[in-house]
């Protein structure tokens, strides 16, 4: 592919283009406090190309050059900006991709580290396995937007359980690829993992289900603040309730 055709990936006065789409939602989610520090990161399956944010850059100041391109089928790059790195995110993002998701983000948010602080400290006074626990959730507004799960028809309800799978944090983030797989199989239903001490991936069919989804499920985790969860009353389950 010569280098025009490259650029044209990328170059479009259209906002709704991935390129274009993903500096509007990397500066958006700096703004909320998700992707500070470089952290994070956002990619979109259009057509047969994957379009993914690079690494180790601020995101609110990304600019459509910035962005790698890849064939889905081959899993090779097409685009390769000069001087910047690919992002270690992209095996998880591809992961999403294979089940069917049109964009994939992944944010470092506190409150969905907390959250997952949270799970850990109460498994660990109940002497359960933490690594079997999940963040679950119910009686909460935000849960209202997120799908009952693949191939199922309607939203969850005001009554229904949310329960967002947690695996364990390693060094490098591409090394967390067989663990985000294995949640996605042990959990047909769920949009997100989470992903502890470091945040969270969520994924939906499109950019605008998947956007809608991390607002839902950030808000979910915490109702803004995870603290308050437990000072509200919100009954925020392992596998039974949390007596408050």
């Amino acid at each position: 592919m010569d280098s025009v055709t490259t650029e044209d990936l990328i170059l479009s006065s259209d906002p709704q283009h991935p390129a274009n789409l993903i500096c509007t939602l990397c500066r958006n989610f700096h703004n909320w406090g998700w992707v500070t520090g470089t952290g994070g990161g956002t990619s979109i399956r259009h057509g047969p190309y994957i379009f993914i944010a690079p690494s180790g850059v601020q995101k609110e100041l990304l600019q459509p050059t910035d962005m790698f391109v890849m064939d889905y089928a081959t899993r090779k790059y097409l685009r390769e900006p000069p001087v910047l790195n690919p992002s270690q995110c992209t095996p998880l993002f591809l992961a999403a991709f294979d089940r069917g998701a049109g964009c994939c983000i992944h944010t470092h948010s506190q409150w969905a580290v907390l959250v997952t602080l949270l799970v850990e400290r109460d498994a660990r006074e109940s002497e359960e396995d933490v690594r079997k626990k999940c963040f679950e959730i119910e009686k909460i507004e935000q849960i209202k937007g997120i799908p009952k799960g693949r191939g199922k028809p309607g939203m969850l309800g005001y009554f229904d359980r949310l329960s967002i799978p947690i695996i364990e944090n390693t060094a490098h983030e591409r090394d967390l690829t067989s663990s985000l797989t294995a949640a996605m199989e042990q959990h047909p239903d769920t949009y997100a993992v989470l992903v502890r001490r470091h945040g969270i991936y969520v994924w939906g069919d499109n950019v605008q289900k998947a956007k809608t989804q991390a607002e839902r499920l950030h808000l979910s985790t915490g109702c803004k603040d995870a603290r308050n969860g437990f000072a509200m009353g919100v009954p925020i389950r392992l596998h039974e309730r949390i007596q408050q």
